[in-house]
């Protein structure tokens, strides 16, 4: 079976890319490092801490791996944990300041990374998301001729 070749990346597709890989290979590194060597948490247990600062990481590992523009797409949601979490210890953890700011960084770097490869990528390849409105639009035009052709 014959398939039809991807259209090359553009260089600007590629630097975000790039900048995706930056962040999200920075927080799967800076994450489990913080958190069971450099400044572990008192209180809580090893598989907590696997559950909330690693796992959630680990999730977009394969569609990232595979290059799927989706998977880019909806790392963002994931990465707004790390920014919530950055921010919020940027305001009560003063000693871990420069974990916190790594930790920022590189949660920017992948949000603002996936954001664009996401959007210049699919635009690439001919992948669109359709606008709320248009969809109402045929579904109140079907609905119409439901009701006029019965």
């Amino acid at each position: 079976m014959i398939q039809a070749s991807e259209p090359a990346k553009k260089p600007i597709t590629i630097k975000f890319q790039r900048l995706a890989l930056f962040g999200y290979i920075g927080l799967l590194i800076l994450m489990p490092l913080w958190m069971f060597v450099l400044a572990p948490r008192d209180g809580h247990s090893n598989t907590f801490l696997f559950l909330v600062y690693v796992l959630p990481l680990l999730l977009p590992l394969k569609g990232i791996l595979q290059d799927k523009t989706y998977t880019y797409a909806w790392a963002n949601f994931i990465v707004m944990f790390y920014f919530i979490h950055g921010f919020t210890l940027l305001w009560v953890a003063q000693d871990e300041l420069i974990w916190v700011l790594l930790e920022l960084l590189f949660a920017s770097s992948m949000f603002i990374g996936c954001t664009y490869y996401a959007r210049h990528r699919g635009q690439e390849l001919g992948l669109k998301i359709r606008k709320l409105k248009d969809e109402l639009a045929e579904e109140k035009a079907a609905h119409e001729h439901d009701k006029n052709n019965p």
